[in-house]
């Protein structure tokens, strides 16, 4: 980037934010940010438009939209803990409230921050809703993304 040979990159934007070179470029007023692709927009770049208020702005169609989601909604589930299927809903909830209690520790979240590391918690229960929401897609949007992906 800085020697020109590339004018665009996409990453993640919790990747961005408190590293180098991306602190020297804020100062600097070197960077741009184009488009975020989660559904919440960061307030870390306010500027930039989620893609699915670029969708409604341009008045999408649902399958096109829903082609979108199915590709670039990994951003959303940012570092999930997972456990195997069948896994008991009681040790489920216990696992998610303890979770729950660790990101709020004033202590980690005071540690985190001294690091520069970003704690974002979403609650399992939504993260679950959105998984079978992404998966829930019908044929046809299923295979346009597989062309779009080249599969």
């Amino acid at each position: 980037m800085e020697k020109g040979e590339i004018v665009c990159r996409a990453h993640t934007l919790a990747s961005h934010f408190g590293r180098e070179p991306f602190n020297s470029w804020h100062k600097k007023g070197f960077d741009l940010h184009l488009l975020q692709s989660g559904r919440k927009r960061d307030p870390r770049a306010p500027e930039a438009p989620t893609l699915y208020e670029v969708l409604e702005e341009f008045k999408v169609a649902d399958g096109k939209r829903r082609v979108a989601q199915a590709l670039l909604s990994g951003g959303e589930f940012g570092r999930p803990v997972l456990v195997t299927p069948g896994t008991p809903p009681e040790r489920v909830k216990i696992l998610r409230d303890s979770l729950r209690s660790v990101v709020s520790d004033p202590e980690l979240l005071a540690e985190a921050k001294k690091s520069r590391m970003d704690v974002e918690y979403t609650a399992g229960e939504e993260l679950e809703a959105l998984l079978k929401e992404v998966l829930s897609q019908p044929p046809e949007v299923v295979e346009q993304a597989r062309k779009i992906l080249g599969n």
